[in-house]
């Protein structure tokens, strides 16, 4: 135990019963190889002030991709966000979207496990302008209406609620005129000859670091969180039929072969109009007139299997 770094478990403090049972399993698990010490934070500035209290503990996380968002904007901000400063995940939420894709265990027991065994794996981190980070994907339009929807069912569909909610917000929503930049082109489906240019209705638009959002829909099936890329994937699915067969095909990734769905990928993607509603890894937030966002290679690591 003496040559393992001590480690922070940091859990969120406004949860219930249920997750108290998940921090007991994975604190006794952490405990078989490792000196740890528990910080419950129900915000940012406890969240500051227990990593600035706690400077030589590696930090790892117990959560969903929230708390994942919340703990890597803390150490960014503490300038602690590093390659060889590896972040421990151990997944205890309603979508566990970033621990999914780096194959990590679901279960608080085994994912403790994982931690104590695991090795850093370089990860991509995504900026935006506003200095603001992202480690799963962000999207926005009909996507973040899904996701307020889903704030709404989760509490009695878990997992269930992002596709649920999704189809709900596909029959309501009619697009926004947003021009998609990539890389300072913009985004156009050639083969189909359309562009998001802003003369045209957007439904959804998501900038992708992982694959999947809301607990497994897989938005970008291609992306990768540690191959220096954004996956891009915008809809023009606005029309009543469109809009319903668009949420539905995304329940299954079949969304990516319609001609009214652009996925490509690219290192800055700039989005200007608006408003409209945007989701960064299950934090609400409104684009009024421009954003961009930019891919940071490596720029961090988790503990991950071998």
């Amino acid at each position: 135990m003496s040559d393992t770094p001590g480690l922070l478990l940091v859990v969120n403090g406004a949860a219930g019963t249920a997750h108290d049972e998940a921090v007991q399993a994975a604190t006794t698990e952490l405990r078989t190889g490792a000196d740890v010490v528990v910080a419950a934070t129900s915000d940012a500035a406890e969240l500051d002030e227990v990593l600035g209290g706690e400077p030589d503990r590696r930090v790892v996380v117990l959560g969903g991709d929230g708390s994942v968002h919340a703990v890597v904007r803390a150490l960014d901000r503490a300038g602690r966000l590093a390659p060889d400063a590896p972040v421990g995940i151990i997944a205890c939420g309603t979508g566990n979207d970033l621990a999914r894709a780096l194959g990590l265990p679901l279960n608080p027991a085994e994912g403790a496990a994982a931690v104590l065994a695991g090795t850093p794996r370089p990860l991509d981190l995504v900026r935006d302008d506003r200095g603001q980070v992202v480690v799963n994907a962000v999207h926005a339009g009909v996507g973040a209406e899904a996701a307020a929807e889903a704030v709404r069912l989760k509490g009695r569909l878990g997992a269930a609620a992002y596709p649920l909610g999704a189809a709900i917000a596909g029959v309501a929503g009619t697009g926004w005129d947003l021009r998609v930049e990539i890389d300072g082109r913009i985004a156009t489906h050639e083969a189909e000859g359309w562009a998001a240019d802003g003369g045209r209705g957007v439904l959804m638009l998501g900038v992708c670091n992982g694959s999947t959002i809301g607990g497994g829909t897989a938005l970008a099936p291609g992306a990768r969180p540690d191959d220096g890329w954004l996956d891009v994937v915008v809809s023009i699915a606005t029309g009543p039929v469109a809009r319903v067969a668009f949420g539905t095909a995304l329940t299954t990734g079949g969304h990516v072969d319609r001609p009214d769905v652009l996925v490509t990928r690219g290192r800055e993607v700039r989005v200007s109009g608006g408003p409209v509603d945007v989701d960064a890894d299950g934090e609400l937030d409104e684009l009024a007139d421009a954003r961009t966002w930019r891919v940071e290679p490596a720029a961090w690591s988790v503990l991950a299997p071998r």
